[in-house]
């Protein structure tokens, strides 16, 4: 794998992942396990401190899926908010893991259960609830 861009992560989302990792089904522990990683190798900061060109959890993003040259806007959520949100995107599917704390202009090489490889490029945040005041939410 390739070398993996610096991530930065909200300190209430990484506590709220940490809980989610530390529940993870066997049907979700490939990816937990590499959400578990990520939070281990990121920057860990205050809701306030969260630059405005971050993914962050309920952030609305734009990328592209480089391996099949396809760009999707999708809403960064975690499992139990996927029903309620149109064009949501599990942090537990390992494309939500991989977009968890990247900046705008970023891109990621990242492994899917059966052993593959996506690489991924984020293009634009739509919304970050950061940036729009919502620090606690």
């Amino acid at each position: 794998m390739a070398t993996l861009p610096g991530i930065i992560i909200n300190r209430l989302d990484a506590d709220r992942l940490q809980r989610l990792i530390d529940r993870a089904t066997d049907a979700d522990r490939h990816v937990a396990e590499q959400l578990e990683d990520e939070l281990e190798r990121g920057e860990i900061v205050e809701p306030h401190e969260v630059p405005a060109d971050v993914v962050s959890m309920n952030s609305r993003v734009e990328f592209t899926d480089l391996t099949r040259q396809q760009t999707l806007v999708r809403t960064l959520v975690y499992p139990h908010a996927l029903a309620d949100q149109e064009n949501g995107l599990s942090v537990l599917a390992p494309l939500g893991a991989a977009l968890l704390g990247l900046k705008v202009g970023s891109h990621i090489e990242w492994s899917l259960p059966d052993g593959s490889q996506r690489q991924v490029r984020i293009d634009a945040l739509l919304y970050q609830p950061e940036s729009a005041g919502d620090l606690h939410r």
